[in-house]
């Protein structure tokens, strides 16, 4: 009989009390914020304009939502009616989210650097009544790229020329559309909206496919929340700096809804590529990230260790050696050897202060999610006092399952469930879920719904694992092993994280699905990569790469050991459609993308 872990646990309010667990809604946790810290900091922002940040308080969002709610009041939309979102993260983003769930309505959250054909697809797949896009222009793009079907009545734009508006009488610019309800906004009708209603459908990132619009109810979410915050002692003076998209169900539970319920305010992020300088400025103390992000400040710390003269690089290692026994220590809740206690403070000041400065210098935790994390990388941070925490879910749960915590923190897990969240071992070690944060089902696919979500509420999440002690360990993944025509089954998931341990790999993807041995298909870092092949001839460079590659991989099997490498210097991203937009590889765009490469790699097929 398999081991259940997790008994559902519903934490009940007091009657009359105001407390978290009394909030049954999505509006209701941001009016109870709006009553608890009316002049607390809610979100800040950079202003390009003023060249610095600026922010606003809890009682300002609530009134800012309010004009929101007048103007969608006057579009005449049925409760249930979808609402599509297209900005980035922002205080439009929010306000346009807020008004529609206060209006009874469902946001659909997509990410805002989405290919038009994707976009295209949401929208004709969810009947939207409403889309929010950043640009005329964006529209237009998404207007070319097919038809976005009948149900779209109202197409708002954030920035739009006069000629651009002229093109559709359905367009209207952001700010028009608001003035045109100014007056109105005290007289709209309330809305009654329950626990039970449809709160979002959140599409999955489709790496492999089509993707599927996720329906998650108040209750989904609001539980998901609840249960973090008891795992989490988060407070109104934290910090968080928001750069995941909104779109993703991480993002939009941890980094947007969480925040509210721990009053804490969230600084916006000006893009990934200026997230190193918005980390310095902002300083936050708490960040929500996916694996790449740690892989990337990794890489560089490696890169800079590299640069060091012998003596340096003896102190680094004995930074990362002895703050590694010191954690290890915590962990097991004892006092580090003297002698590492005493060598401590010096090699925090020249070591790891300076590394955790990149991060803003004040993180006392960071989440990582979404996909896997290298051990090497997370325990490097482990080691110089930065707490990072893997966790584990999925869109379909709300997200969040399992997670550590500071005190509780085996990094080769992913954690313990959540309060409120059964887990255990089903057919083949996959790891089912069952708990009120479990999604109601996926838009309009019974079926689809019928094959993850058993009539008892347990869901199939395609993960395989093993569960020790109440600590839950992801060994594999049950769709995307790779069987080889020698019959070996690989999961390329753990490959590529290993490979990217190695600062030279920024991407990389295995293949070899009913192929006769594995390659890898990688991105490297340009400035490491011009200096290894200067001293290389040009026909040793693959034998150079797949010797790395052997290294990264050799605590795996010698089957799994990938004996064909292709490499560019050129990223996969988001833009050019070969990254999710939580940065996980497009496994067959990036096939179809580099199909003659790939059949390049098996000359003898």
């Amino acid at each position: 009989m398999q081991e259940t872990i997790g008994a559902a646990v519903e934490v009940r309010a007091e009657p009359g009390s105001d407390s978290l667990e009394s909030v049954r809604t999505l509006p209701g946790l941001l009016a109870w914020r709006i009553r608890r810290t009316p002049s607390g900091e809610a979100y800040r922002r950079f202003d390009r304009q003023s060249h610095g940040w600026t922010s606003c308080s809890w009682q300002a969002v609530g009134d800012e939502v309010r004009k929101w709610c007048a103007a969608l009041a006057r579009e005449n939309l049925a409760k249930g009616d979808r609402v599509a979102i297209l900005v980035p993260n922002g205080m439009s983003h929010i306000a346009m989210d807020q008004a529609a769930l206060a209006r009874g309505l469902v946001p659909v959250p997509m990410h805002a650097l989405d290919n038009p054909e994707s976009i295209c697809y949401i929208l004709r797949d969810c009947s939207a009544a409403l889309l929010l896009v950043d640009s005329a222009a964006q529209w237009q793009a998404i207007v070319k790229s097919g038809d976005v079907g009948p149900s779209l009545r109202r197409i708002v734009c954030a920035r739009a020329e006069a000629a651009e508006l002229a093109s559709d009488s359905r367009l209207m610019l952001l700010e028009s559309w608001l003035a045109a309800a100014s007056d109105a906004q005290d007289s709209a009708p309330e809305v009654e909206v329950f626990a039970g209603d449809l709160a979002a459908i959140v599409y999955t990132s489709g790496t492999t496919g089509r993707p599927k619009g996720v329906m998650l109810s108040h209750q989904n979410v609001l539980s998901n929340v609840k249960a973090v915050a008891r795992r989490f002692d988060t407070h109104e003076g934290d910090l968080f700096l928001s750069f995941l998209p909104l779109s993703h169900t991480f993002e939009r539970t941890a980094g947007y809804y969480f925040p509210i319920a721990a009053g804490a305010c969230v600084a916006f992020s000006r893009s990934v590529k200026e997230l190193p300088d918005d980390l310095k400025q902002v300083r936050p103390t708490i960040l929500i990230s996916v694996p790449r992000i740690y892989e990337r400040f990794y890489a560089r710390i490696m890169e800079e260790r590299g640069k060091r003269n012998a003596v340096q690089r003896m102190i680094f290692d004995a930074a990362l050696a002895i703050g590694g026994r010191r954690f290890d220590a915590r962990q097991k809740g004892q006092r580090p050897a003297l002698i590492d206690e005493l060598a401590w403070p010096l090699l925090a000041r020249a070591v790891a202060a300076p590394v955790l400065a990149q991060l803003g210098g004040r993180l006392r935790v960071a989440l990582t999610g979404g996909a896997p994390i290298g051990a090497e990388v997370i325990r490097l941070f482990l080691a110089l006092g930065l707490d990072i925490l893997q966790g584990y879910g999925m869109t379909e749960s709300s997200p969040v399952v399992a997670v550590n915590t500071p005190d509780d923190n085996d990094y080769r897990s992913v954690g313990r469930a959540l309060d409120g969240v059964e887990v255990r071992l089903g057919e083949n070690d996959e790891l089912l879920v069952k708990g009120a944060n479990v999604m109601m089902g996926y838009w309009h696919r019974p079926e689809d719904t019928a094959r993850v979500k058993e009539a008892d509420g347990w869901l199939h999440t395609g993960d395989q694992a093993r569960i020790t002690n109440g600590r839950i360990y992801i060994t594999g993944r049950i769709k995307d092993i790779i069987v080889t025509s020698t019959g070996e089954k690989i999961a390329p998931g753990d490959l590529e994280t290993a490979i990217l341990g190695d600062p030279l790999f920024a991407q990389a993807m295995v293949i070899g699905d009913n192929r006769p041995y594995l390659a890898v298909l990688a991105v490297l870092n340009p400035e490491l990569w011009e200096h290894e092949k200067a001293a290389l001839a040009e026909n040793a460079r693959a034998d150079f790469l797949r010797k790395r590659i052997a290294l990264a991989v050799k605590a795996f099997p010698a089957y799994a050991t990938p004996r064909a490498v292709w490499w560019t210097t050129e990223p996969w991203t988001t833009e050019n459609s070969l990254l999710t937009p939580t940065l996980k590889n497009k496994r067959n765009n990036i096939q179809a993308r580099f199909a003659q490469e790939i059949e390049r790699l098996y000359p003898h097929r």
